[in-house]
């Protein structure tokens, strides 16, 4: 899809805020600390994708039931970004 001018200025601009918030986060900090006491240096590559549609646009796939199965581990993830989900709408 293309997308005018001031759109992708936007985009630019939530992807500069993004990577501010994650600079200036002290959680991150502390385990950036805590890795570099247990003796790493840490190099992190966050990928940030953005997709774009126009308002009131259909996506077929949308309207299909989805399906989502989660492993222990991935619930554990979700729970320290703080990401809650209703466990009995997963069953």
């Amino acid at each position: 899809m293309d997308i005018n001018d001031e759109a992708k200025q936007i985009v630019e601009e939530l992807g500069a805020a993004i990577n501010s918030a994650v600079e200036k986060s002290s959680e991150v900090a502390v385990a950036i600390g805590r890795l570099r006491d247990v003796g790493y240096e840490l190099e992190l590559t966050l990928r940030l994708e953005i997709g774009l549609r126009h308002l009131g646009e259909q996506d077929e796939e949308a309207n299909k039931d989805v399906t989502l199965e989660l492993t222990d581990d991935d619930m554990r993830t979700l729970r320290r970004m703080k990401i809650r989900i209703d466990e009995t709408e997963t069953e």
